[in-house]
C-alpha cells in the first residue's frame, strides 16, 4: 500500500469523519471513492476461516484474533483484536421472518456492494459518537446474512481495509 493511498484514505475518513458528526448520528453508503479492498495486502496476514455449518457462511479472520465463546444457538461469532477488545468483528445469520406474519417488515435496500463470489447486499459505514462500524448485509432465500466490523472512530481508518477485505471475502455455501 503506498503512503498516497493511506493520506489520500485517511483525509476522506476525517472529511467523512467530520460531516457525521456535524449532522448526528448517520448511516453512510459506503462511497470512500478510491478506498478499497485491494490496497490492503492480505498476503502479510495469516488467516483463519470461520465457517458456521448452521446458515452455511464462511469468511477470513486474522489468525491472532480472539474468539469469545459462541452462543449455544450457533448463529454466530464474535472475535477481538489482540491489541484492542473494542475492535470487533462479529458475524451472525437468522430466518427472516415471512411477510405474512409481519407486513411490511423487509427494509428494501438497494444492494450497493457484491462479495467475491458475487452476492449482493448492502455494505454501511455507521459513525457514532465513540464507535464506527462497517456492516455488511445479505440475502439469500430465507436467510439473512449480517457481519460487522467495528471499532472506536480514532482507530477505524486502521483497521478500513481489513474490514473491507473481510467483507468482500465473505461466502455463503451453495
Amino acid at each position: 500500500m503506498s503512503t498516497t493511498t493511506v493520506k489520500t484514505c485517511s483525509l476522506k475518513q476525517r472529511i467523512y469523519t467530520k460531516i457525521i458528526s456535524i449532522s448526528g448520528k448517520t448511516a453512510l453508503l459506503l462511497s470512500l471513492w478510491s478506498c478499497t479492498g485491494s490496497s490492503f495486502l492480505a498476503p502479510k496476514v495469516t488467516w483463519n476461516t470461520y465457517t458456521n455449518s448452521r446458515y452455511g457462511f464462511e469468511f477470513p479472520y486474522p489468525s491472532n484474533w480472539n474468539t469469545l465463546p459462541a452462543k449455544a444457538n450457533n448463529d454466530g461469532i464474535l472475535l477481538v483484536s489482540p491489541r484492542n477488545n473494542y475492535v470487533e468483528i462479529r458475524a451472525w445469520a437468522g430466518y427472516q421472518i415471512p411477510e405474512s406474519i409481519a407486513p411490511n417488515s423487509k427494509a428494501t435496500h438497494n444492494p450497493n456492494f457484491k462479495t467475491d463470489q458475487g452476492v449482493s447486499g448492502v455494505l454501511l459505514v455507521e459513525v457514532n459518537q465513540q464507535i464506527t462500524s462497517m456492516s455488511l448485509s445479505l440475502t439469500k432465500d430465507e436467510v439473512q446474512y449480517f457481519w460487522q466490523g467495528r471499532s472506536q472512530n480514532e482507530e477505524f481508518s486502521d483497521y478500513y481495509h481489513l474490514f473491507y477485505y473481510i467483507a468482500y471475502q465473505y461466502r455463503i455455501q451453495e
